[in-house]
């Protein structure tokens, strides 16, 4: 079992000034994370809970794969991952996931899939995941498509920005929902069901940190493609622009999806 988050305490006036986010999801919200590789977490997800009062619980799937309660969360995080989501047999709890994550969809939990866990998001909702012409790996900006201005989550992003990107598989965008962005690298890069279940191929989330553990652990894939950066040009060389453009983003996202609970 994973980390838990301790809420802050709310204090009147004293909260509203210093958590502006925690009138405007009504409270304190319970996030599950469902994690599938030790270096594969929330990452700046986890900072912005904490700065914000919500407590986060973890399933590490690759250590004890328990799921929790549906009444015990608000919002579903489903984090990346190195392995692909039809390896069932190498990855034997990954089948209880996906009908776990199809079961928080159908009772209308708001959902984040991300890198691996938007695949297995789309998953649920009956959309291909498929290997991609192009592995992606680096910082390549991403751009809004047309169907985003329809988007209560989306339709105040810029029309292009910067992302961290590490993946050579890519989903289909579900029947029903919104297909927010793509790239040159990517056709299918976000989507969005219901105006409460989203999927990123790419990693708002990434930090330093988070970013050194996926060299770390997955250096081998780094290896000449159009779309791979090397490590000195760009994987391990962030921006700290970059990396402030895409946590605002993230959070801008996340008080949304803290909204329609």
């Amino acid at each position: 079992m994973g980390a838990f988050v301790r809420p802050l305490p709310r204090a009147g006036a004293l909260a509203r000034r210093f958590l502006p986010c925690y009138k405007e999801a009504g409270g304190p919200m319970r996030i599950h994370s469902l994690e599938h590789a030790p270096f594969e977490g929330p990452a700046h997800i986890a900072q912005w809970a904490a700065r914000n009062g919500h407590s986060i619980v973890s399933t590490r799937l690759y250590e004890t794969p328990w799921l929790p309660e549906l009444g015990d969360l608000d919002l579903l995080l489903v984090m990346g991952g190195p392995m692909n989501i039809y390896e069932d047999v190498r990855y034997p709890w990954l089948a209880p996931e996906k009908a776990f994550i199809q079961a928080a969809i159908d009772a209308g939990k708001a959902v984040l899939g991300v890198c691996l866990g938007a695949q297995l998001v789309a998953d649920a909702l009956g959309a291909q995941v498929i290997k991609n012409e192009e592995r992606e790996i680096g910082w390549y900006p991403v751009k809004l498509e047309w169907m985003a201005r329809r988007s209560t989550l989306f339709g105040d992003f810029p029309e292009r920005f910067p992302a961290f990107h590490w993946h050579g598989d890519t989903f289909g965008i579900p029947p029903g929902a919104l297909h927010i962005a793509g790239n040159e690298a990517c056709e299918h890069q976000a989507f969005e069901y219901e105006s409460k279940v989203v999927g990123l191929q790419f990693h708002l989330e990434a930090t330093v940190g988070s970013i050194a553990g996926l060299v770390e652990n997955c250096r081998e894939e780094i290896t000449p493609d159009p779309f791979v950066q090397r490590l000195e040009e760009g994987v391990m060389r962030s921006r700290p622009e970059d990396l402030l453009a895409a946590h605002e983003l993230l959070e801008k996202l996340l008080a949304k999806l803290a909204r329609v609970r």
